[in-house]
């Protein structure tokens, strides 16, 4: 899916603050970003940073997304258990699913073989995003249906590719 189309469905759908740790998988996404306004978005320079500035956008009125590795998630799981998780603060976070697909870059095996297990241990509800524009579009509704519902994360999982 191309990135401009993905992210004009997600601030058509309401999200309107964006924070996370660059990743190759969404440098195309990113490339974006960089162009808009920090009351928009703020790149972080560490995963929890970029949940704690999610939180704190919700508080105000925004609806936010943060972005990452699944190494950053593994990083960052404290932050989502003691913050958004406990004080039931929605965000949309966009995982890149980085392992065995990724040869040459061994560090990334061992977090790509755990990720789900992670996310169900921890009861985070999650998909992987296929790249598909009209499946996503009908998931994204779901998506934003559960987050204000549940007021609680969500995990889109991301292959390698799936954003250009």
């Amino acid at each position: 899916m191309q990135a401009a189309d993905f992210l004009h469905l997600l601030e058509k759908e309401g999200f309107d603050f964006f924070s996370g740790v660059p990743c190759s998988y969404f440098t195309p996404l990113c490339d974006l970003l960089a162009g808009k306004d920090s009351s928009f978005h703020i790149a972080a320079v560490r995963e929890d940073i970029a949940v704690g500035l999610c939180s704190g956008a919700y508080l105000t009125g925004k609806m936010p997304l943060v972005y990452m590795q699944n190494s950053g998630l593994g990083y960052c799981l404290e932050a989502f258990a003691s913050l958004p998780m406990i004080y039931r603060i929605p965000m949309l976070a966009l995982v890149s699913y980085r392992g065995p697909q990724d040869q040459g870059m061994e560090e990334h095996l061992i977090m790509g073989q755990h990720t789900e297990e992670l996310l169900k241990s921890f009861k985070i509800k999650y998909s992987i995003f296929t790249g598909d524009a009209k499946e996503f579009t009908a998931r994204l509704r779901e998506i934003e249906q559960y987050l204000l519902k549940e007021e609680l994360p969500y995990f889109l999982l991301f292959n390698k590719g799936a954003l250009q």
